[in-house]
């Protein structure tokens, strides 16, 4: 039984290393100290260890925890929405063709995630179809606003369109800019934040109507679908009591749940439970969101844990869920 993570992330050095040229264009900063070096974009800062950008680390990781194959997906940090089209439309090959060349490294091991310049549409439509032929990639990751703009705004409507045509699946992914106010303290812009702003994407997508729209499209959902699968009974109630909900769509926010796919990272046994009760192990998989520190380090003891799990659950969510949303071979 293969045991497939699509939820693991990497930074390939060729975006390393544009970053360190240019620390005013990508607002970051890579300090060295020796062989170490650090991310620092505002209040973000982490040790860039090697498994971020060298395929060796990664399967080194891999291999500590069980895993067989990785769909590795970029950092948060390399979406650069506020960079104009052309600086994005660069920055985002960067990224992917670091991304291919780690992949070339162990083809059997890795399989590849792209990222788009998605607050230009154009540019994004062209560059998905570049990932497609040229890298082989079948999912692109993306942040779930872009610019303060939802994923559900029209605009990004012909992204998602052609995404749909093309089969490949959109991985969506919170961007932490590290918010203020109330959740700039403990680290909640991450725990609160990350998981919100998946729920406040979802949302959009069900009441907007863009769902509707595009029938054939997978999304797969990062930390367990935020607070989606825990609060849907919410969506749904709202939905018959309030006509503004309902003024775009007539769908129902617990049938439209089962169009999203999840990853099991939820940091709880009992939410897992929940969450395969609620949608179906068939959508659930495994997410190790390696290598931050918000990852699981032991993905498979984590699923073992799950009360009452079958074997086909079980297998469901360690391989035969991504095989069927990634087109029957990964």
């Amino acid at each position: 039984m293969k045991r497939i993570d699509v939820h693991s992330h990497v930074i390939p050095e060729s975006i390393i290393e544009a970053m360190r040229a240019q620390p005013e264009l990508y607002r970051t900063v890579i300090e060295s100290e020796g062989a170490k070096r650090r991310f620092v974009r505002g209040k973000a800062r982490f040790d860039l260890i090697p498994e971020f950008y060298d395929a060796d680390a990664k399967i080194e990781a891999m291999d500590r925890k069980g895993v067989d194959v990785s769909v590795i997906s970029p950092g948060p940090q390399t979406f650069c929405y506020w960079l104009e089209e052309e600086a994005a439309a660069h920055t985002a090959r960067l990224v992917n063709d670091g991304i291919a060349r780690m992949v070339e490294r162990y083809p059997d091991r890795l399989r590849g995630m792209g990222t788009l310049p998605l607050r230009h549409p154009e540019a994004a439509v062209a560059e998905l179809e570049r990932v497609v032929k040229e890298c082989g990639f079948k999912a692109v990751e993306t942040a779930t606003s872009v610019a303060g703009e939802e994923l559900a705004h029209p605009r990004f409507r012909p992204v998602l369109r052609r995404a749909q045509e093309l089969k490949v699946v959109i991985f969506a992914h919170p961007e932490n800019i590290g918010a203020t106010g109330r959740l700039d303290c403990y680290y909640l812009t991450n725990l609160i934040g990350n998981p919100l702003e998946t729920t406040i994407m979802v949302a959009n997508l069900m009441f907007s109507g863009a769902l509707d729209e595009l029938p054939g499209l997978s999304i797969l959902l990062a930390h367990g679908g935020g607070f989606v699968p825990y609060q849907i009974g919410r969506f749904e109630h709202g939905s018959k009591v309030r006509s503004d909900t309902s003024a775009s769509t007539r769908s129902s926010p617990l049938a439209m749940l089962r169009r999203f796919y999840f990853d099991a990272l939820t940091h709880h046994p009992r939410a897992v439970r929940h969450l395969i009760d609620m949608v179906g192990s068939e959508r659930v998989m495994l997410g190790t969101d390696s290598p931050f520190d918000m990852g699981d380090e032991a993905p498979l003891r984590s699923l073992d844990a799950v009360p009452g799990l079958t074997a086909a659950e079980s297998e469901d969510i360690c391989y035969r869920s991504a095989l069927r949303l990634f087109g029957g071979k990964l």
